[in-house]
């Protein structure tokens, strides 16, 4: 009798912890984890594709800022507005064979660009920021991707995360880090602090970037802070993201890199690198460069959550895209804008090649007699 009932017994058990369980499993059913496929990725970038090439640097590799005579190179653009002023402003670094500085100049059309000004000079000696700084991680009023990107109040000031190197005496020496910076009046910035925000010294520092830590990209969302951040392992890059509820106290995500490097022969093979993040209608995007195949390039990836992300393998934008040789080297560093007056995306990138290290504009559609379409590679 124990034998014959002991089968009837743990069917019932079994219906009892089933039935128990229902409410569960359904709602595991309906949150699953929400990873793009890659042929949805690829439809998304539908739209990023197909660029036309201004045919010269808007800023040069020799921009002959007044006081600053021995900056040769230009880097890491990143354009935004302040409330109330119609006018762009773009940062950018100048390199002087000492460090990273970095520099604010502004424009009426997106095109000319002039009055280049020191933003954020070097930090003092000993300290964290002393080899140079890389602003452009802005605290945006909206991502969405087609928002003017304004510059948001946050405590009575405007803020940014920045880069930054400890030594002077050459181009990002290691190890990098990352500090927070604040202004009054978006054009002048100060450091907020003395301790780094990131640095590889801290003990939740992942072993894909235990060697140099590069550029933010700051997002807020539902009252958080996000940055996303790229770093390296010898000769390797990778993009992880940290969180923070005050801009000030960050907590690395426990499932970095969020876009590691990509296989063999791959267009970011040795680098994920210095993303940029916005929201596209009911998903994320996420334009960083790619090192692999001879060059850096301009690529996209997508997400439903700001963690699980879908790279698209193919560049939106290849280095060697303009025919004149402005990027034969390099293609990279993005920094992306609409401008509704002629509904078009600016594309604001670092164009290393024939002239030089400086920044180069791509745009969506054909800007009158001062660009030519490029062919698609």
């Amino acid at each position: 009798m124990r034998e014959a009932s002991t089968p009837t017994m743990n069917r019932t058990t079994i219906l009892v912890v089933s039935i128990l369980l229902l409410p569960w499993c359904n709602q595991a059913e309906v949150t699953p984890t929400p990873v793009v496929d890659l042929q949805t990725a690829q439809d998304w970038s539908k739209a990023f594709r197909n660029w036309h090439y201004h045919p010269d640097h808007v800023i040069s590799a020799d921009p002959k800022i007044p006081g600053f005579p021995d900056v040769h190179m230009t880097d890491v653009p990143t354009v935004y507005q302040r409330p109330g002023d119609s006018r762009w402003y773009m940062t950018f670094i100048g390199f002087d064979g000492k460090g990273y500085q970095s520099f604010v100049a502004e424009s009426s059309d997106l095109l000319h660009w002039h009055s280049p000004r020191l933003a954020m000079g070097f930090g003092p000696e000993g300290e964290f920021d002393h080899g140079g700084v890389v602003l452009g991680a802005f605290l945006y009023e909206d991502y969405d991707i087609q928002a003017p990107r304004t510059l948001k109040r946050f405590q009575d000031k405007y803020w940014s995360l920045y880069g930054a190197y400890p030594r002077q005496g050459g181009y990002e020496l290691r190890p990098g880090y990352e500090g927070l910076a604040w202004s009054e009046d978006g054009l002048s910035w100060t450091r907020a602090q003395d301790e780094p925000i990131l640095s590889v010294f801290q003990p939740d520092c992942g072993a894909w970037e235990k060697d140099c830590i590069y550029q933010p990209w700051l997002v807020e969302h539902h009252d958080r802070f996000y940055n996303f951040y790229n770093a390296a392992n010898g000769g390797i890059e990778q993009l992880g993201m940290a969180e923070s509820s005050d801009l000030r106290t960050w907590k690395r995500y426990s499932g970095n890199p969020v876009i590691p490097h990509g296989p063999d022969g791959s267009f970011n093979q040795n680098f994920s690198s210095d993303g940029k993040v916005y929201w596209d209608r009911d998903h994320w995007v996420m334009f960083f460069f790619g090192v692999g195949r001879g060059g850096a390039h301009v690529m996209a990836a997508y997400a439903k959550d700001l963690r699980h992300w879908t790279v698209d393998p193919d560049p939106l934008y290849r280095s060697g895209g303009n025919p004149s040789g402005l990027d034969s080297q390099y293609a990279h560093k993005v920094s992306l804008i609409w401008n509704p007056a002629n509904e078009t995306y600016y594309m604001f990138y670092n164009a290393v090649g024939n002239k030089g290290r400086g920044i180069g504009l791509i745009t969506s559609k054909p800007l009158p007699a001062t660009d030519k379409p490029i062919a698609r590679p």
